[in-house]
C-alpha cells in the first residue's frame, strides 16, 4: 500500500490594489466607468451617514441594537457591487451597505433593525435573503440556492458574507463542504474584522489566515485588502464569474477591521486599545478612495459636500418615511415569519388574537 504524502504546500495569494494614498497598480486596476467610480464613492458616503444616524437612533431609544458596518464599507460594497440582477445576495448581519445597493429601501431596513417584522420581508424581486443574526447558519442557506441554481441550468451566483468568528462554527464547514463537492456556484466573502465579538482572531484558529481554509474543500482561496474597494471588487467579479460558469466556489477572506463596537450593545474599549483603533482609522476605504477621485480630476471639495449633503437627504427622508409607518398589527407579525403560515403558528395567532379581545395583556397566563 503506497504511503499518502501528508504534507501539502500551498500559497495564499492577495490582493491589493488601491493604496493608501489614493494610488493604484494599474495592471490590477479593474475597468470601471468614470460613472460607476463615482457611484462607489456615492454608495459608501452615504452608507456611512446612515450608520451613524442608525447609531444616534438606537442611542435615542428609537431603534434596537444592531451591528454597525463604519470602517467596513469597502468589503462589502466593493463584494456587492460585482452582482448581477439575476445573482443572489445572502447577508448575515454587518452588510448594510450591501443591501442598500442591492436596492432595499432604507425605511425598510429602519423598520427591521426597531423589531417590526415586515422589516425582513425583503421584496422577491431583490434576490436577497433576509438578514441572518445566527452565526453561520445562512451559509448553508447559500449553497443550496447555489446547488438548485446548478441543477436548473441558471448561468447566476450566490454571494454570501460572514466574520472570521463564523469560521468556526460548523455551519462553514458544512457549508464550504457541500459547495466543494457539488461545485455550487458560491463566493463566500468573509469580513475579517479580526475581532469576533471581543475574541481576537489569533485566539479562535491556528490558520494564518481565513483564506487557506478553501484548501481543505477543494476550492479557491484569496485574501485580500477589505479597505480596498477596487480590490474587493476585482477579486469579487472574477469568482462571480467562474461561478457562473461552473468553475465551481471561491472564498474571499476581505482583511479589514472594525472601528466601532461589534453591536450597539458592545463597548470594545474592554478588550482592544484605542491605539490599535486609530490606526485602522487611518486607513479608511472612504478616505481612500477619495484620494484617488481627486488625483483622478473627479472629486474635488464641492463634490464632496456635494455626495455628503445628498446622503444626509436621503437618510432624513428615510427616516421620516419610517416614522410614518403604521405600528404593525400582532395579527400580522406571524405573516413574516414563514413563507407559508404554519398550523402551529395558526393556532398561536388565533390564541394570542382571542386573548387580545378578552382585554387581557399578550402574555397573561392562567390565574393571572
Amino acid at each position: 500500500m503506497a504511503p499518502i504524502n501528508t504534507l501539502v504546500s500551498y500559497s495564499v495569494q492577495s490582493v491589493k490594489v488601491l493604496d493608501e494614498d489614493g494610488s493604484v497598480d494599474i495592471s490590477l486596476m479593474p475597468e470601471l466607468s468614470p460613472e460607476q467610480l463615482k457611484a462607489l464613492y456615492e454608495h459608501m458616503v452615504l452608507t456611512r451617514e446612515f450608520d451613524e444616524r442608525m447609531f444616534k437612533m438606537q442611542r435615542q431609544g428609537r431603534l434596537g441594537t444592531f451591528a454597525r458596518v463604519k470602517g467596513q464599507e469597502g468589503a462589502h460594497i466593493g463584494a456587492a457591487f460585482a452582482l448581477r440582477p439575476e445573482d443572489w445576495l445572502v447577508p448575515a448581519f454587518r452588510e448594510t451597505g450591501a443591501l442598500l445597493l442591492r436596492g432595499l429601501p432604507m425605511q425598510q431596513l429602519l423598520q427591521y433593525w426597531s423589531g417590526d417584522e415586515r422589516g425582513g420581508a425583503f421584496p422577491r424581486s431583490l434576490n436577497t435573503l433576509p438578514i441572518a443574526v445566527p452565526v453561520g447558519t445562512h451559509m448553508i442557506h447559500a449553497v443550496g440556492i447555489g446547488w438548485a441554481l446548478r441543477y436548473s441550468g441558471t448561468e447566476a451566483a450566490v454571494l454570501t458574507f460572514f466574520g472570521e468568528g463564523a469560521t468556526s462554527e460548523g455551519d462553514f464547514s458544512e457549508a464550504m463542504n457541500m459547495a466543494g463537492v457539488f461545485q455550487a456556484p458560491v463566493v463566500f466573502c468573509c469580513q475579517n474584522n479580526q475581532y469576533a465579538i471581543s475574541l481576537p482572531f489569533t485566539k479562535q484558529t491556528a490558520s494564518p489566515t481565513v483564506a487557506q481554509k478553501a484548501l481543505a474543500y477543494g476550492m479557491t482561496g484569496i485574501r485580500v485588502d477589505g479597505n480596498d474597494v477596487f480590490a474587493v471588487y476585482r477579486v469579487t467579479k472574477e469568482a462571480l464569474e467562474r461561478a457562473r460558469l461552473g468553475l465551481g466556489p471561491t472564498l474571499i477572506e476581505a482583511f479589514t477591521y472594525r472601528v466601532t463596537d461589534h453591536t450597539t450593545s458592545d463597548d470594545a474599549r474592554r478588550y482592544r486599545s484605542e491605539e490599535e483603533v486609530e490606526a485602522w482609522k487611518r486607513r479608511d476605504p472612504i478616505e481612500r478612495l477619495a484620494k484617488y477621485l481627486r488625483a483622478a480630476g473627479l472629486l474635488d471639495d464641492d463634490g464632496v459636500a456635494a455626495v455628503q449633503a445628498e446622503a444626509e437627504n436621503r437618510v432624513a427622508e428615510a427616516v421620516t418615511a419610517f416614522e410614518a409607518i403604521p405600528p404593525i398589527s400582532p395579527e400580522e407579525t406571524f405573516k413574516h415569519v414563514f413563507a407559508d403560515l404554519t398550523p402551529p403558528l395558526a393556532e398561536e395567532r388565533d390564541a394570542l388574537l382571542r386573548r387580545l379581545a378578552t382585554g387581557a395583556s399578550p402574555g397573561a397566563t392562567k390565574g393571572e
